[in-house]
């Protein structure tokens, strides 16, 4: 069987990933745009990157919308018409965006069968689903050893952010200002993780320095738990050198070569704002053949 593997921008592939002969070769990813003001933003990184800083920067209204069904169902017939004999579909978390909802429309009319995957997380947790599904299909697993594969790979991963501050995600709806022990404190400096497909507290921080320094020893901590065998994202937005000297120091910690860099979606970035740190601590199995 020829198994297509679909999944959507919150996924977050490192530049170049998706070029031939790199990891993501094949992997069909659907833009979920990032409205700032009345502009309607689709593009990756460069396109994208620099509008949204200037946004976030300037406190302007900055929104994020799920892809359309008819988009999934463009896609899906391309797909159909291309030879393949089935669909997974990987998305980011249905508490966090409507995407998965739409391509489970989509997929409940498509020729083809598909298998939607709520990966109940984003990021490179979530890319590493997608790519879990591409590596079981390329030893020529069927459409649900695939649609396994991915599923597996997301509850495997983690994903931790460190968020300077909270604004934004109050903005969005993402987090509640009153969550908890976070009281009105939206200029508190904060770790979050993904817990059961939603963004949840996990620590405050006294400053950035610290923030950045617990966040590795979470992602350490994590590693050391599985034993060996991980793989490693650290995400930016706006911090493109501090990413790099963290993902350097991790890189000491899991072995060259296990760590990657890679700019935060700016699906997510919308909500997270500037200065965000994540890091993703996935199984090394989650990698394609």
């Amino acid at each position: 069987m020829r198994i297509a593997v679909v999944t959507d921008s919150a996924a977050g592939f490192p530049p170049g990933w998706r070029l031939p002969g790199a990891p993501a070769e094949g992997i069909e990813v659907v833009p979920m745009p990032v409205l700032v003001g009345d502009e309607i933003l689709t593009g990756e990184y460069d396109d994208v990157t620099a509008p949204l800083m200037m946004a976030l920067a300037a406190g302007a209204d900055v929104r994020t919308s799920r892809p359309s069904p008819g988009q999934f169902d463009r896609l899906y017939g391309r797909l159909e018409q291309d030879g393949y004999d089935g669909i997974v579909s990987v998305h980011l978390s249905g508490l966090l965006s409507g995407t998965v909802d739409a391509a489970r429309l989509a997929a409940s009319r498509a020729v083809l069968p598909v298998e939607v995957i709520d990966t109940r997380t984003a990021a490179m947790a979530q890319g590493r689903a997608a790519l879990a599904a591409l590596g079981a299909a390329r030893r020529g697993g069927d459409l649900q050893a695939s649609a396994a594969a991915a599923a597996i790979a997301a509850r495997g991963s983690a994903l931790y952010f460190y968020v300077p501050n909270l604004e934004q995600l109050r903005r969005g709806g993402r987090i509640s200002s009153a969550a908890g022990w976070l009281g009105t404190l939206l200029s508190v400096r904060v770790i979050l993780h993904v817990l059961g497909g939603r963004l949840v507290p996990l620590e405050r921080m006294r400053s950035a320095v610290r923030g950045i320094q617990r966040l590795q020893e979470l992602a350490e901590a994590d590693v050391a738990r599985r034993g060996g065998g991980t793989l490693l994202t650290v995400h930016h937005f706006g911090n493109e050198e501090e990413a790099a000297s963290l993902a350097g120091r991790l890189e000491l910690s899991v072995g060259a070569g296990q760590v990657s860099l890679a700019p935060c979606p700016a699906v997510l970035a919308a909500h997270a704002g500037l200065g965000v740190v994540a890091v993703t601590v996935s199984g090394e199995q989650t990698g394609p053949a």
